[in-house]
């Protein structure tokens, strides 16, 4: 087989689909979020940030820094290994420690990333109690997706939250046989949020496990930043709650927090937790000072949601179609792969303005938008420069403009 030629026609069918994926170079700078410094062919030159993750600018927190450089001077860089092998380091047990306060659990468990604590933790659950079935909502990230699917447990999906559905399905499984229903709070794409009173009814009903993804929901919501959950007084009806570090918190790493055997559990028989080297100690300190840091102060979660606010009726107002939802996510729906791409490159060159298009496989055909992350530290002045941008390329591309079905 000609390997060469093999992977060029399979890059060539994307760029002609209009969803190859072009990184752009950019480098953060410490003290400007959201600026940054786009490298490109030509030179470099200064851009603001419209989709980053790092939702509430944590990244460039003075406490987040200064925990990190303390740690770095006082442990070096790396952990050495994996906690089986070289040690858990004291960072480790503190961060954890943080974590479980967070969310009102016994116990938490780190990982390298949210992916891995997702793949890692479903793999296992599902994995090791005998005859279990999944049920999985319809739009779960990818990193729960491949998680169930690494387990060979029996899978079930239930229509995108829909309590009545899941309850149908769950009645098709012997009452007697161990169950995980897993779900998210907040999906990332449409910026949806899940029923999760409901949902636990169901699940509670059937004697099921409830696993939570609340990745794109801690630090953001709740009175210490427990996400959906804590906001809503729910987080002692999930048996398992995940989240991440390197979103809102603005550092890396993944995470599960629930009861301590369960926790045990994952950490003596996961492969994903037992065999990867741990988080780098500057690492787990940067992300106990800003979980620390948000637990006590809710001024960059108010500032956060007026960003939100204001973007999202600047953006109404001019016509462009926003999806709406009761999240902090601003989908702005385009419906074309070469169109969506065409925007994000005019945003760039013209305008330095920095949105990456959002195209099949992460989201449905039909439905390529750009994923619009308003952040606390985005000004008035920031806000009307992405609204007339995308404006004037509306008119100038003859995209219709309406409101998001």
């Amino acid at each position: 087989m000609d390997y060469e030629a093999f992977f060029g026609a399979e890059i060539a069918g994307l760029r002609g689909e209009g969803r190859y994926r072009v990184f752009t170079e950019l480098e953060r700078r410490a003290g400007a979020f959201p600026r940054a410094t786009h490298h490109h062919p030509e030179g470099t030159r200064p851009v603001t940030v419209w989709c980053s993750n790092d939702y509430l600018g944590m990244g460039q927190h003075s406490d987040v820094l200064a925990a990190m450089h303390e740690a770095i001077d006082r442990c070096g860089a790396g952990a050495g290994g994996t906690r089986n092998i070289s040690g858990t380091n004291h960072a480790h047990v503190v961060l954890e420690a943080e974590l479980a306060d967070l969310h009102g659990k016994e116990a938490a468990l780190l990982f390298t990333s949210g992916y891995v604590s997702n793949w890692a933790a479903l793999g296992t659950l599902a994995a090791r109690l005998p005859h279990c079935a999944v049920f999985s909502d319809s739009e779960n990230h990818a990193s729960m997706i491949e998680g169930i699917r690494a387990s060979r447990a029996e899978r079930h999906i239930f229509r995108h939250n829909d309590p009545a559905d899941l309850d149908a399905k769950l009645r098709l499984v012997d009452p007697a046989r161990p169950k995980i229903v897993a779900f998210e709070s907040v999906y990332s794409m449409d910026g949806d949020i899940a029923p999760i009173a409901e949902i636990c009814d169901v699940a509670g009903g059937h004697g099921a496990l409830t696993y939570l993804d609340e990745v794109h929901a801690v630090g953001l919501y709740g009175a210490r930043g427990g996400g959906i959950s804590e906001r809503d007084g729910l987080a002692d009806r999930l048996d398992v709650i995940e989240g991440t570090l390197g979103k809102a918190f603005g550092v890396h790493g993944g995470y599960i927090t629930g009861s301590a055997k369960l926790c045990d559990f994952v950490r003596s028989f996961s492969s994903g937790f037992i065999f990867t080297t741990s988080l780098p100690p500057a690492v787990a300190a940067g992300a106990a000072a800003s979980i620390r840091h948000l637990k006590a102060s809710g001024a960059e979660r108010a500032r956060h949601q007026d960003r939100v606010a204001r973007t999202r009726a600047a953006l109404t107002r001019a016509g462009i179609p926003v999806l709406p939802n009761d999240s902090h996510i601003v989908p702005v729906m385009v419906g074309d792969p070469v169109l969506c791409k065409a925007i994000s490159d005019t945003l760039l060159d013209e305008f330095r303005i920095y949105v990456q298009p959002i195209n099949y496989p992460t989201v449905a055909r039909g439905t390529e938008r750009l994923r619009i992350t308003p952040s606390p530290l985005h000004t008035d002045a920031d806000i009307a420069h992405l609204v007339a941008a995308l404006s004037l390329i509306w008119a100038r591309m003859g995209v219709e403009r309406r409101a998001a079905e």
